[in-house]
């Protein structure tokens, strides 16, 4: 069985990553990029299903880990009977022509102790068990497109379908292993040297980390959660994914596992702030015209998530090979709702161009032009009902948070004329966001529950409208605006964190049921703040810290009854809302302050 959520770390190389357990065991792998076929799955189905361990051979006492300060080089100890000896796990920050590695040491600390090492390859998410034959100094292992290369040293032989080794280390003793990915029909890359490549890593990090501007009350945290950001951003693109997994369970045992290895647009407004005001203006411009790119074409036919180059066929399949995380089924891979239509992704875009404006990044004429044409979509389009935010699986509705959006992209293009010249329709796309804030103001508002409500003419509460004060609106300290946070902490919170709907509603059309979502709980943070009410944001931001593991990640949702993490892990969007949350607690850049109000 895999480990709890809370038990893994992330090491990646701005290309793919990799999960490891504190047992020592890699668990989730995927070559050459996030979106490959996973070599190790045992995180969705069994150890069969791929892993690679490394750890003592007798009982472990105690275990230790941590990052290696401002790095993503993680050292976990062990201690024995016999003595203590670490791991080292590292992923080469490469450039893309090289070969992707996963570099692992064993070092010896204390005594002499016994190791076992079990390599369980597989391709294809768990599917395929490869041909494998001997190299000098290691094995290669060849299923389809796929090549895995393993150096080490230490002797290497085959049992029932599986590598295994069997060695001591002595204190000051260092032994290195290399798994390498290599098109299965090249050669096998040349070796690499382990010693040589935790070092630079280990220096690569370092120096991206000491870039980072913020130097508030929660340094530590903010720095992990860039680090964990920079590690889930493909190079290549600037394309930042959600998360380095697939179908980990928003319900333990549930349905709703989903594809988290692509790129959101609703994210890029609080991404580009989290990165902006940290001082990653290279990473911000890098995301920025990703978006650019990916929206590109017809607006009617924009998507609300898109590949890691900007792919926009996300085919969705099911893997019944797998069993999935705790027995959670369907395992799936790709995202239908990739091709759902929902509004307030053109409110993301408009809003994060105006802020990349604001914020000074650099801009060409075609970014205007494309800008324009989302509007004139929403114009036609904005009156029609959607899937929204939460990526309903059923009957489209006219949801609140989508209008609201819909207002956000005519809003933006507005000031966008007033306030930075660019040519266009002013008055005509004042009268539209005047019509939109009064049909929102009038049908998203239920004067019984004082509060803004799911969709129009319903009764229900909905996290997403914790946004209205944030993106300006209505003001934070309207009636209106502090009805519908106070409603939402009376009725969607459980044990101090934030639900997205009333646990007991089946808003999508699968079962209800699932954890606190935790952008949510941040976001109820943030709108806390505007209303001069820091003092009851804090504790709440402070819960949230909380819940962080060991080495400083979040998962998308949190289970207070089960008290896990649940969700695809490490979740991008939690560790962006850290990032401003704190920022905006703090006598700092505050991201609350850079959108207008």
């Amino acid at each position: 069985m895999p480990s709890h959520l809370e038990d893994y770390a992330l090491v990646g190389d701005c290309f793919t990553a990799a999960l490891v357990a504190k047992d020592g065991s890699v668990d989730w792998l995927c070559f050459p990029r996030f979106d490959s076929g996973a070599c190790f799955a045992a995180l969705l189905g069994t150890p069969e299903h791929g892993r690679w361990r490394l750890a003592p051979a007798e009982e472990i006492r105690a275990v230790r880990r941590r990052y290696l300060p401002d790095t993503l080089v993680l050292e976990t100890e062990y201690e024995t009977a016999s003595g203590v000896v670490a791991v080292l796990d590292c992923m080469p920050v490469r450039v893309e022509a090289e070969a992707p590695s996963l570099v692992r040491v064993v070092a010896g600390k204390r005594g002499q102790v016994p190791v076992h090492m079990e390599l369980i390859s597989r391709c294809d998410y768990g599917h395929i068990v490869p041909w494998v034959q001997r190299l000098d100094g290691g094995i290669r292992a060849v299923a389809g497109p796929d090549g895995l290369v393993v150096r080490t040293p230490v002797p290497l032989r085959g049992a029932n379908l599986t590598t295994v080794a069997d060695f001591s280390v002595a204190a000051g003793q260092r032994v290195p292993f290399t798994l390498t990915w290599h098109p299965s029909h090249e050669e096998p890359p040349p070796p690499i040297d382990a010693e040589t490549c935790l070092r630079d890593t280990e220096s690569w990090w370092r120096d991206w980390a000491g870039r980072c501007t913020y130097e508030g009350e929660w340094r530590e945290q903010v720095r992990r959660s860039l680090l964990t950001l920079k590690a889930l951003a493909y190079l290549p693109t600037g394309g930042i994914v959600a998360a380095a997994t697939t179908s980990l369970p928003e319900q333990l045992g549930g349905v709703r596992n989903w594809d988290y290895r692509f790129c959101w647009l609703r994210d890029a407004t609080f991404t580009l702030l989290a990165l902006l005001n940290a001082g990653y203006r290279d990473e911000a411009t890098a995301w920025q015209e990703w978006l650019l790119r990916a929206v590109a074409g017809s607006p009617a036919d924009t998507n609300l998530m898109y590949g890691l180059a900007g792919e926009r066929r996300l085919t969705e399949i099911e893997l019944d090979w797998l069993p999935g995380y705790e027995g959670a089924k369907p395992v799936r891979i790709g995202n239908a709702a990739s091709k759902q239509f929902q509004l307030d992704v053109y409110g993301e875009v408009l809003d994060a161009m105006y802020v990349s404006r604001k914020l000074g990044l650099k801009e060409g004429t075609a970014n205007w032009n494309l800008e324009k044409a989302l509007v004139r979509f929403v114009e036609t389009a904005w009156q029609k009902p959607d899937e929204g935010i939460w990526e309903v699986r059923g009957p489209r509705r006219h949801f609140t948070h989508s209008k609201v959006m819909a207002w956000v992209a005519v809003d933006r293009a507005v000031k966008a004329v007033e306030q930075f010249h660019c040519p266009g329709p002013l008055e005509r796309w004042r009268e539209l966001r005047a019509a939109i804030h009064a049909e929102v103001c009038q049908q998203g508002f239920n004067p019984e529950r004082n509060a803004f409500v799911q969709s129009y003419g319903a009764k229900e509460l909905d996290a997403s409208l914790l946004m209205i004060p944030l993106v300006g609106f209505l003001p934070a300290k309207d009636p209106r605006v502090r009805g519908t946070v106070e409603a939402i902490r009376q009725h969607l919170m459980r044990d101090g964190f934030v639900q997205r709907y009333d646990p007991n509603q089946s808003v999508d059309g699968l079962p209800p049921g699932e954890g606190a979502f935790l952008a949510c709980t941040f976001w109820l943070a943030d709108a806390l703040v505007q209303m001069g009410r820091a003092d009851k944001a804090r504790p709440i931001f402070e819960r949230l810290l909380a819940l962080c593991n060991d080495v400083g990640l979040l998962a998308e949702e949190y289970d207070p009854h089960a008290r896990r993490l649940v969700g695809n892990f490490p979740q991008a969007f939690s560790h962006v809302g850290l990032v401003n949350t704190a920022m905006n607690l703090s006598e700092c850049a505050c991201p609350n302050d850079q959108r207008p109000q």
